[in-house]
């Protein structure tokens, strides 16, 4: 039965699925006619929920631009769009945006779809039918929340319509009045996959990369970490389901690999895309994925591969770090650092950053090959207009977890017991223990783990309240000679103070959605 999301949605297309059931290469457009009748069907009709998570609209870049909007990263090339989603003067028309929103509707759908036609579903295994809706319910729940949080306001929610919910498909889907009733949905969606999904350690290789109980676990502890900036109350139910990650899960921090900056580097190379860290990821290859990783990448690669050289680290981010901190150097390249890149011995430098810094977290797939020949290095997709590496995009990760319990503890005033999950992170890098853990602490650590992923450090400063951080200047360090690694540089700003109030704390809706909705839909309050 075909249910359509009218104004807001692209045409959605179930994908076909290669011999194992995530394709990371592109397809032509199958047939929209998949019936969920047998084991064949169910498969193919699961793996298209998960087709848009390697677009460029969703997590490829154009996702990133919003959390870009932060104080950890300037925009990099000249780029009307993406300056304006940074600058807080965007209109909800820009194509990263709007892109984005139709896409993440687009699997929304699917998602229904699938839980619909799974409820009647026939010729197959009790486990598979559970395991698919798991996978439904997780998936529907996952877009739910990038919407949610992204558009999402206190006094006005998103769009959303359930297949369970009368009237569906016959109707525009209403918009909500909170975005708390949005996360009031998502975690519902996220409990019920959580119920249904198997644990990760289940996975045969072939089926890794599918949701599974931590993913979906993990998911509902950012919607309530959310949710609490609205309801407090919230924040007494993250520690116990922490605790589920770790004990049921079997969830852990990399360590043992000889030194912090060892322990830190690993969770970061594609050895370790599904270690015990891991707990939702883009799957990516060398045929398809996330293009994260070359959107990062200086701009032309240093003339052996097509990086794109967006989304630079300003000073700001670089002085956050204490002393000692081997993160730092992890997370960020700087000029003069040395790294391997297709097996030649290389110091950084750029002709491309704006601010003198690039992101190193993601450039362990470059070190492979011989002699700077991108065509003897197999991690990486040989065609550069769609840069996809064989390192898995992390999205989630057990770190951001610990975090989070950090953080609720703090919250209810427990800080002495945030001790134990803050100081494990410290402890995994070398850092001295922190005996009473404040905000200050909370905040100063999650945006050193985290930095330059896709956690939204942006997102971050909002539901703190933390608005002259996000409204500061920006710097960084503009060397005399941009080829040499070992130039001398003055520290300037390099992009302006900004206009960031309250009241802008969700982003603006395209005004073709609202205006073509016959006044159902309203723009997001403060814009």
């Amino acid at each position: 039965m075909k249910r359509i999301y009218s104004i807001i949605l692209l045409i959605v297309v179930f994908t076909s699925c290669s011999k194992n059931w995530v394709d990371t290469k592109p397809n032509g457009n199958p047939s929209t006619a998949n019936l969920w009748d047998g084991t064949t069907n169910v498969e193919k009709g699961i793996a298209g929920l998960y087709v848009s998570m390697a677009y460029e609209n969703t997590w490829g870049r154009n996702l990133f631009w919003m959390q870009n909007a932060g104080d950890d990263l300037i925009v990099g090339r000249p780029k009307a769009d993406g300056e304006n989603i940074k600058n807080f003067v965007c209109t909800g028309h820009e194509g990263y945006m709007s892109g984005a929103w139709n896409d993440l509707y687009g699997t929304l759908t699917k998602a229904n779809e699938a839980i619909a036609g799974l409820q009647n579903a026939t010729n197959i295994s009790a486990d598979l039918k559970n395991r698919s809706l798991g996978e439904a319910y997780f998936m529907r729940g996952f877009v739910h929340f990038w919407i949610a949080y992204l558009w999402g306001h206190k006094d006005q929610g998103v769009p959303y319509d359930g297949v369970e919910n009368a009237g569906y498909g016959k109707r525009i889907p209403p918009q909500l009045k909170s975005v708390t009733e949005n996360y009031a949905i998502i975690a519902s969606d996220m409990q019920k996959a959580a119920d249904l999904l198997p644990l990760f350690s289940t996975y045969s290789s072939a089926d890794q990369g599918r949701a599974h109980k931590a993913a979906a676990l993990g998911y509902l502890v950012k919607t309530y970490a959310y949710w609490a900036q609205y309801d407090a109350s919230k924040w007494a139910l993250i520690p116990d389901l922490c605790d589920r990650l770790k004990n049921e899960c079997g969830r852990a921090l990399i360590a043992n690999q000889g030194s912090g900056a060892s322990n830190y580097r690993a969770v970061f190379k594609v050895a370790n895309n599904w270690s015990s860290e891991y707990i939702w990821s883009v799957t990516s290859g060398t045929l398809g994925g996330s293009e994260f990783m070359g959107v990062v990448l200086e701009n032309t690669g240093w003339g052996l591969y097509n990086g794109w050289g967006y989304f630079q680290p300003t000073e700001e981010l670089y002085d956050e770090y204490e002393a000692g901190d081997p993160r730092r150097e992890a997370t960020i390249l700087n000029f003069g650092d040395q790294f391997t890149y297709f097996g030649l011995p290389w110091k950084y430098y750029s002709t491309n950053s704006l601010s003198g810094f690039q992101i190193n977290k993601y450039m362990e797939p470059y070190s492979y090959g011989t002699n700077g020949d991108a065509g003897t290095n197999s991690k990486i997709n040989q065609n550069g207009d769609y840069p996809t590496t064989s390192l898995n995009l992390p999205l989630m990760r057990y770190a951001e977890i610990l975090l989070f319990r950090a953080e609720a503890l703090i919250q209810q005033g427990k800080n002495a017991d945030a001790a134990a999950p803050l100081n494990e992170v410290r402890a995994r890098v070398g850092l001295a223990p922190i005996a009473v853990p404040t905000m200050a602490d909370l905040k100063h650590e999650r945006r050193c783990e985290l930095a330059c992923e896709w956690t939204d450090r942006c997102m971050d400063l909002k539901r703190w309240g933390d608005v002259a951080v996000i409204n500061a200047p920006l710097h960084g360090r503009i060397h005399s000679v941009k080829t040499d690694p070992a130039s001398s540089y003055t520290i300037q700003q390099v992009w302006p103070a900004r206009n960031y109030s309250a009241a802008k704390i969700a982003w603006p809706m395209n005004p073709d959605v609202i205006s073509s909705s016959n006044g159902v839909y309203k723009q997001t309050p403060g814009w």
